[in-house]
């Protein structure tokens, strides 16, 4: 994957992006791109750490960096209980009105052109009388 548009920090091999932390390397094809929700996770570089290419000092300043940037997203907290359905009791319908469509408002602009127009380049139009 392409690094994102938006780049913050660039260190050695890692990138704070608005994706959330990028390998700069292309080669791998975005596979250890970290997004901004995973930023918070355990274990970032001990999974990263295998890897013969891995620089834990870039990719500890990069992830501090990122996450200075990205703000943490809120926990999910799981409900036991489905909410309860909303009951409607009296409902008037308001029907004053609903066979007709509303007034048209105009907009004081009108493009008309008499005759007919030919593009000859995407610049120039020639006009026809």
């Amino acid at each position: 994957m392409a690094l994102h548009r938006d780049i913050y920090w660039i260190g050695r091999q890692w990138a704070v992006t608005g994706f959330g932390m990028q390998l700069i390397d292309q080669r791998h094809g975005g596979k250890f791109d970290i997004e901004i929700a995973r930023l918070w996770d355990e274990g970032l570089a001990a999974d990263l750490g295998a890897q013969k290419w891995f620089d834990p000092v870039d990719f500890g300043k990069g992830l501090w960096v990122a996450r200075q940037r990205h703000t943490k997203p809120p926990e999910t907290t799981e409900v036991d209980s489905a909410p309860e359905p909303l009951v409607v009791e009296n409902v008037e319908v308001a029907t004053a009105g609903a066979g007709e469509p509303p007034p048209r408002k105009a907009t004081g602009f009108q493009l008309r052109i008499a005759g007919s127009a030919k593009f000859l380049r995407p610049w120039r139009v020639r006009m026809k009388r």
